[in-house]
């Protein structure tokens, strides 16, 4: 905790003080590839689980404790040649809730076009400036951006250095064959992704998550009206870029995190809070809208 709020104090820690900012389970499983040449997968996830949790991702140092905790899943679907796969990668970022033993879901994605090539044993490099491979570029795109959202949920706007290094890498790979990278492919890719997060037309939608976490979450320990009154800010602040732009999918995937914690949140709050917190819900997240409609039907509140 102190580290996030404090990154600047590591300016005056000696140079050879060391910390990597992942504790980052990975799991690469091929239940539909059929083949004897299986140790390959193993050897993959070793060389991913090392890729991202020993490199120097940031400035800063991370003590064992304050590592972000996170997890990735690769499920490939076929194997096209000896070092061609086709693949789904499932990501999920956890925060720490301050004074608590909770942890907050700030990240839950499946980016279903993974496409990449894997030679075993070939070391994983990369240069966020150039695409040499669409393995390290997906891998350390999401590093970035799960970096971001980390750093945004602990200061204001605090993500912003790695979401530009995250859009770095999506620039370099614009000529990929490989798709998750353009514009016009979809409109919920890795492109929209990180465009959404640094529009500042969508800036209301990042300063929600420092309300919701730091303001919010955090607090609820010690004041469980103050630390709801910060997310009743948050769901404002995300009306309004919904209003902005209806359907924003980085609004949509923060509602996927955030949905069933919401419910949470809301159950036991007053009968003005929860009628304006379902209203609200219900215009950002319509799909889900009975989900929001269990908070009405919670005892609790005064």
């Amino acid at each position: 905790m102190l580290r996030r709020l404090l990154p600047y104090i590591i300016l005056l820690l000696p140079a050879f003080v060391s910390g990597q900012e992942f504790n980052c389970q990975v799991q690469v499983n091929a239940p539909q590839v059929e083949g004897s040449e299986r140790k390959v997968f193993q050897t993959l996830q070793q060389a991913i689980y090392e890729f991202i949790n020993n490199k120097k991702w940031t400035n800063y140092i991370y003590r064992p404790e304050e590592r972000i905790e996170c997890s990735m899943m690769i499920n490939i679907t076929e194997r096209i040649s000896s070092d061609q796969f086709k693949s789904k990668i499932s990501l999920v970022l956890k925060r720490p809730v301050y004074k608590t033993s909770y942890s907050t879901t700030l990240f839950n994605y499946i980016d279903k076009d993974f496409d990449f090539k894997y030679v075993e044993f070939e070391p994983l490099n990369f240069n966020e400036d150039t695409y040499t491979s669409n393995l390290t570029s997906v891998i350390a795109y999401y590093v970035y951006v799960l970096l971001g959202l980390d750093a945004d949920s602990f200061s204001k706007m605090g993500g912003t250095l790695y979401f530009e290094k995250a859009r770095t890498i999506v620039n370099a790979a614009q000529n990929a064959p490989e798709k998750g990278w353009k514009a016009f492919e979809s409109l919920k890719n890795r492109y929209w992704l990180v465009e959404n997060l640094l529009n500042s037309a969508y800036s209301p939608l990042r300063e929600g998550v420092y309300e919701y976490h730091r303001l919010g979450l955090d607090m609820m320990t010690d004041n469980i009206e103050m630390g709801r009154s910060a997310i009743n800010d948050c769901l404002e602040n995300f009306q309004r870029a919904n209003r902005e732009k209806p359907g924003l999918f980085v609004l949509q995937l923060m509602m996927d995190a955030k949905r069933d914690e919401l419910v949470n949140v809301y159950s036991d709050a007053s009968p003005m809070d929860k009628t304006k917190a379902i209203n609200i819900l219900k215009e950002l997240d319509p799909a889900n809208s009975s989900r929001y409609s269990q908070i009405q039907q919670a005892t609790g509140g005064k």
